[in-house]
Parts: C-alpha cells; sequence; structure tokens
C-alpha cells in the first residue's frame, strides 16, 4: 500500500481510470456481439444502425486512449467489410 499521499492519490486515480476503461471496453464488444448477431441473421438494416453507433463508440474510445487509434480503425474496416459482404449476399 502507498505511504506518501500524492501515491494514496495516483492510486485512488488509477482505479478510477481503470473502472472507466472496463466500463467502456464492456459497451463496445457489447455492441460488436450484437452487430455479429445481426449480421449472422442477415439483417442489413440493424447491421448498419449497429455499426454507425459502433464506430461512434471506437472513435470515442480511441480519442480518450482506451483503445489505440489503429485498433479502432482496424476494428472498423473489418466491420464495414461484413457490412459490404452482406450487401452483396442479398
Amino acid at each position: 500500500m502507498p505511504i506518501k499521499k500524492a501515491a494514496k492519490k495516483a492510486l485512488r486515480q488509477a482505479k478510477k481510470k481503470e473502472e472507466r476503461s472496463k466500463k467502456i471496453k464492456k459497451y463496445l464488444s457489447y455492441q460488436e456481439r450484437k452487430f455479429n448477431k445481426a449480421i449472422i441473421v442477415s439483417d442489413l438494416n440493424k447491421a448498419k444502425e449497429i455499426y454507425l453507433i459502433l464506430q461512434k463508440a471506437l472513435d470515442k474510445a480511441a480519442g480518450k486512449g482506451i483503445i489505440k487509434k489503429n485498433n479502432a480503425s482496424r476494428k472498423k474496416s473489418r466491420l464495414s467489410k461484413k457490412i459490404k459482404n452482406l450487401g452483396k449476399n442479398k
């Protein structure tokens, strides 16, 4: 356990940041699961709707430093590729 006042504060801040990050990452994975379910069911409109929400959430997470910028970009690219393939199959 930290002894100095500054170290105690740093620990409190780290815990808060960790909680926030976990909450956002959990939300991202939830939206990704919803998106994948829509793709499996071949519901193009719902998939596009969820994609827009997910895209915004990924950009926000990347901006806050929760995930890396390239990671967010790669995920968005793969999701849009799935939508494109779903549109071709119909």
